[in-house]
């Protein structure tokens, strides 16, 4: 058997199947790798593209489009692999991707997540938005990343390089240990997508294991493929997403007071969506605030045994401060600014 199962979740994704999918079937060794393709309904021609093109990826077709955290849930279930890696379908993946991050796991059993140096396929001298360089989170909830703070995308000189910690790996890339991953029920499905793989990071390294960015490897991600950046819809899965991954991780002592600042930080947020022209985003906050208390609930169960089941009590990969105050107050504009790295 295999070792590692790369899969693509697709959606209506031909066009970026045509361009990215062969870059991942040329540098993605089958010695130790099945490259799947799991689609999440398509009404487009993607299957027929898959079938004909590229008779060497595995398909798995799924009835109806999941979203990506439970389309993901459903694929990941479907392969045996000790490995998977989650790559988005907008991801050009490089000569030796692979293989440093399989040895980072192979050689670290404590190890359950790794996820390359991810820059933009855009402007492939700089980092990219959604991972950069390994993921970390402010107390209140805000990630952020080494070659990333906020909007701020850094050139990528070399200045981290070196493999380190992180809180979270990017779901652009990242290769996670299958049975640790259904271990832990895997990707919340009510999150659909956005910053499901934070939440499903943050509960791993709660519970003792390790995540790590590798360097050596390198891809390059369009970034923003499904969702456009002032989309609406997208405003509210972050907002309601991170409201609820906070609520299941949050220690008890720390809840009211970053419940409280969040309220107040996101009705700014809502505030300045209104006054830059965007009354729709500044609606979704609104909604998505609305939606967390509204389904709240449902995850006290969840919140209960995440705390109970959590060993880690001190996280050194999230920032003990805030940091919009870093950034806006101090002026912090690069992540080696940021000092609360060990």
């Amino acid at each position: 058997m295999k070792k590692v199962s790369v899969i693509i979740l697709n959606w209506n994704g031909e066009q970026l199947l045509k361009q990215f999918l062969p870059s991942v079937v040329k540098y993605t060794p089958d010695d130790i790798a099945d490259v799947v393709v799991a689609d999440n309904g398509s009404t487009d021609k993607s299957l027929v593209l898959l079938k004909t093109q590229f008779p060497t990826v595995h398909i798995i077709e799924l009835e109806k489009n999941f979203g990506f955290a439970d389309g993901y849930n459903q694929a990941i279930a479907a392969v045996k692999t000790p490995y998977v890696v989650l790559l988005n379908s907008d991801v050009e993946v490089t000569p030796n991707w692979l293989y440093p991050l399989v040895e980072e796991v192979e050689q670290h059993v404590d190890v359950v997540a790794v996820q390359p140096k991810i820059r933009s396929w855009k402007d492939k001298s700089s980092f990219e938005y959604a991972g950069a360089c390994g993921g970390y989170m402010d107390r209140y909830g805000y990630p952020f990343c080494r070659g990333r703070l906020l909007h701020i995308l850094e050139t990528d000189n070399g200045q981290y390089d070196t493999p380190t910690d992180v809180l979270w790996t990017s779901g652009a890339c990242m290769l996670v240990r299958r049975d640790v991953f259904v271990k832990v029920g895997g990707l919340d499905a009510t999150f659909f997508a956005h910053q499901e793989e934070i939440d499903l990071c943050w509960l791993m390294r709660c519970r003792g294991y390790r995540l790590r960015c590798i360097p050596a490897s390198v891809v390059y991600h369009v970034g923003g493929g499904t969702l456009e950046a002032e989309s609406p819809r997208k405003t509210f899965l972050n907002f309601r997403n991170n409201l609820l991954m906070l609520y299941k991780n949050i220690p008890e002592y720390a809840l009211k007071r970053v419940m409280l600042t969040r309220r107040i930080l996101d009705y700014i947020a809502a505030a300045k969506f209104l006054l830059n022209g965007y009354p729709s985003n500044a609606k979704a906050v609104y909604e998505a605030r609305r939606e967390f208390y509204r389904i709240k609930y449902r995850y006290e169960s969840i919140r209960k045994a995440n705390l109970e089941q959590r060993v880690v009590k001190q996280i050194p990969e999230i920032m003990k401060g805030s940091l919009l105050v870093s950034f806006y107050l101090k002026g912090m504009k690069r992540f080696s600014h940021l000092k609360f790295i060990r």
